[in-house]
């Protein structure tokens, strides 16, 4: 069977047949046979990718396309959307994964076979790993028949069911796999969770089954509470029908299981899809993921309850018969994580579709740890419903603090001693409506640690977030201090994410100390134990920064010493840059003017190549913004995914801003080869054998030059880089002035540093004076 179903863009088709988006119209006006759309808009019409694929063939312009490519084009132009045949081949890779004989022989043969055979084989994987779909004691509920198999997941379901005697081949087989997610994993999605009613019609309580014997979920720890409310299966069978289509998709896939592995196709997929639409999704840094799990510690059983696609509990560091429960609002998500946590390791993994606040479906568990990520300012989670539930053991949440509940969930479902890690907005630790709930949490022993963040850390980038640190009290100290934590200095310039390997080692150093004996010696501007008692008035403001005394209170003078040195050491380095006496041209042979060309006629006659940014193309690569030219920093940008091929830079290239007036061009060097070219900058790429890179950027930098080549038509000013000139010089010519201008760039980088170690020394100076660490003397 062709696949018919599947439908690609122009830019796809720009890709499969190695050219630009240009060509690809022109073939549709000049040639009558171009396939008809088949979908899409008018000005952004789709095509049969079985058909286009067929006309690039006959007139021979069908590029030989990656098998990466390939699958992709086939997933996201699937009749059902990218997201539903990201399941479809999930479920496939699962199982190619536990059970490779059935697979091979499913997908022998017609595509019609396949998908007739497929249902039954992605049963007997799917039940085994995600939960049986009969009821085991309280809690535990009947899911409808999807496709043929009620595939349902079950906190009651054993771990030893993870696999059957059936499988164990299969598992010994991949026992070898890496480790559930590191810190190459896919940035993780985290959605709304409270936008479904509590009763959904897809399942219904079912009494417990008196042939079986009950077993429960960590049966010392079970309370005895009200059953489960209804909730969706998180990993349903397709059916054949659904499947038919997908076929094609379902052998490609497999095709590249076999050069990648299961886990990293699925990985590659999964990643890919995230990156092409980052506004739909909310994203938690892998690296965060880690610090979060590191901070709670292992555990045999760990919940996630706003889980997007599994990235916290890809997070933890698997053990024998561990178990990870997973729930989320979006089915999607939901089946998403479960699949991509199962094919990460082999645990057991119950995952499930439904709004945790209003229909929590493990009312039972008591886990050993709670790792969440929840959505911030939320005001329809339920606070009408549930103004008598039983998890607000610490007082009832106003309607603005959405957050607030969540943090009293992740208590609830914790074992005695055990630990939860949220993902906080900051003003949670501050707004005066959730200051009794924060007073309570704080008197009982439950709240242990407020860590701020460095702004970048996570969306919004632009807010320090905290991490609260909980643990279900078992008894209360005499005195019981908390441990507050400000790594806002870990923070970087631009949107590359703070120092993730200071932050993680200053948060986890002070935790660890505070953890062992429940205080912590101040660490000045950095950490320290406050007494509960001093955080118990009006406010209750938890905010780390508001308690921690500032760097210089301990060993200012010392660290300000030191910025005096480097300082010092600067300056005089910025004095042998300094550029000699000026020579004047007094030459008489000398020409008064060069001959001059312009950037426009150097690029027509192929002295040099000019290239336009602006797409971040496929690779997740850093990207060199505007702002790092000017402030010459790092790559520090982020450009949403394009079918549209990057430009990346190259050691010797010219970057030229084109917005704002200024005159500024930067030579690549290695601090930024490699980076995609952001949005507002051209690259100018010189032929060594005519151009000096170096004398290219200089001349380009003149006051005058960028003047006349500047429009100031509108409210910005706009640079046309192939007005710019050039004066028609021998290369060794060009070379010595390139000499110059690189002596003028180093003393420019100079000048910068000393600029800040002297912002540096005069603000903790200031500091210093006032809190009495510095004398006046």
């Amino acid at each position: 069977m062709q696949d018919n179903a599947t439908e690609v863009t122009a830019a796809g088709i720009a890709r499969l047949a190695g050219v630009g988006r240009a060509a690809v119209s022109n073939w549709r006006r000049r040639h009558a046979d171009f396939p008809k759309p088949v979908g899409g808009t008018e000005t952004s019409p789709s095509f049969a990718l079985a058909d286009v694929e067929s006309w690039l063939r006959e007139q021979g312009k069908l590029a030989e396309v990656p098998l990466r490519e390939r699958v992709w084009q086939q997933l996201v132009g699937h009749p059902e959307g990218p997201v539903t045949a990201l399941v479809y081949a999930g479920c496939a890779l699962l199982l190619i994964q536990e059970r490779p004989t059935v697979w091979l022989d499913a997908s022998a043969g017609s595509d019609e076979r396949m998908a007739a055979m497929l249902p039954g084989a992605l049963e007997g994987v799917i039940v085994p790993r995600f939960g049986a779909a009969r009821g085991r004691g309280r809690g535990v509920h009947r899911g409808r028949e999807v496709g043929g198999a009620a595939a349902v997941n079950s906190p009651g379901s054993a771990s030893g069911s993870v696999n059957t005697p059936a499988e164990g081949a299969a598992a010994a087989a991949t026992s070898g796999m890496s480790a559930v997610n590191s810190a190459s994993a896919v940035n993780a999605v985290n959605t709304a969770n409270t936008q479904t009613a509590p009763n959904t019609p897809n399942a219904v309580n079912t009494p417990a089954d008196p042939t079986t014997p009950p077993t429960p979920v960590n049966t010392a720890r079970a309370v005895d509470t009200p059953p489960a409310a209804n909730n969706t299966p998180a990993v349903p069978t397709p059916t054949g029908p659904q499947l038919l289509p997908t076929a094609p998709l379902l052998r490609g896939v497999a095709d590249l299981a076999a050069e990648l592995g299961t886990r990293e196709t699925f990985e590659f997929l999964l990643g890919r899809h995230l990156d092409a639409n980052p506004r739909q999704y909310t994203l938690t840094p892998p690296e965060l993921a880690r610090l979060m799990a590191e901070l709670a510690g292992p555990a045999g059983t760990v919940l996630d309850p706003a889980c997007g696609t599994g990235t916290l509990l890809g997070a933890v560091a698997p053990r024998p018969e561990q178990q990870l429960y997973a729930q989320d609002n979006a089915p999607d998500l939901a089946a998403l994580a479960a699949l991509r946590l199962a094919l990460h390791a082999q645990v057991a993994v119950r995952a499930t579709a439904g709004d945790t606040l209003r229909a929590d479906a493990y009312p039972e568990l008591r886990a050993d740890v709670v790792l969440c990520h929840p959505p911030f300012n939320e005001r329809n989670w339920g606070h009408d419903e549930l103004a008598y539930d039983p998890r607000w053991e610490y007082g009832f949440p106003a309607r603005n603090e959405s957050e607030l509940a969540w943090v009293q969930h992740a208590l609830a479902r914790l074992a005695d001693a055990g630990t939860a890690v949220l993902l906080m907005p900051p003003a949670a630790a501050s707004r005066r409506s959730g200051r009794r709930i924060r007073a309570d949490l704080l008197r009982r022993g439950a709240l242990k640690a407020v860590v701020a963040l460095p702004i970048g850390a996570a969306p919004p980038y632009n807010i320090p977030l905290h991490l609260w640190v909980l643990r279900r009290p078992e008894r209360v100290l005499g005195q019981p201090e908390v441990l507050l934590v400000d790594t806002g200095r870990f923070a970087t310039e631009g949107r590359g994410g703070p120092d993730w390997q200071a932050v993680r080692g200053a948060v986890l150093d002070a935790w660890r100390a505070f953890d062992r004996v429940g205080r912590l010696d101040d660490e000045p501007g950095l950490a320290r134990s406050v007494p509960v008692i001093e955080l118990l008035d009006d406010d209750v403001d938890l905010a780390p920064a508001r308690h921690l005394p500032p760097a210089t209170a301990a060993d200012g003078a010392d660290e300000l010493t030191a910025v005096r040195e480097r300082l010092g050491e600067t300056l005089r380095l910025t004095a042998d840059l300094t550029p000699p006496p000026v020579d004047h041209a007094t030459d008489p042979d000398r020409p008064t003017r060069w001959p001059l060309t312009t950037i426009g006629e150097l690029a027509r006659g192929g002295a040099l190549v000019m290239r336009t940014g602006g797409n971040g193309g496929h690779a997740r690569v850093p990207v060199l913004t505007d702002h790092d030219v000017l402030a010459g920093t790092a790559p520090s940008g982020l450009l949403p995914e394009s079918d549209e091929e990057a430009v990346l830079t190259e050691a010797g290239d010219v970057v030229v801003p084109v917005l704002g007036g200024g005159s500024m061009a930067r030579v690549i060097d290695d601090g930024t080869v490699g980076a995609v070219l952001g949005r507002s900058l051209v690259l100018l790429r010189p032929d060594p054998a005519a151009l000096d890179p170096w004398f290219l950027a200089g001349f380009l930098r003149g006051t005058a030059n960028n003047r006349q080549a500047s429009s100031y038509a509108s409210t910005a000013t706009r640079l046309d880089v192939r007005r710019l000139q050039l004066p028609r010089l021998p290369l060794d010519e060009q070379r010595r002035y390139g000499a110059r201008f690189r002596a003028l760039e180093d003393f420019e980088r100079a000048l910068r540093q000393a600029g800040r170690l002297g912002e540096q020394l005069v603000r903790g100076m200031y500091d210093g004076l006032t809190d009495g660490t510095v004398m006046p003397e």
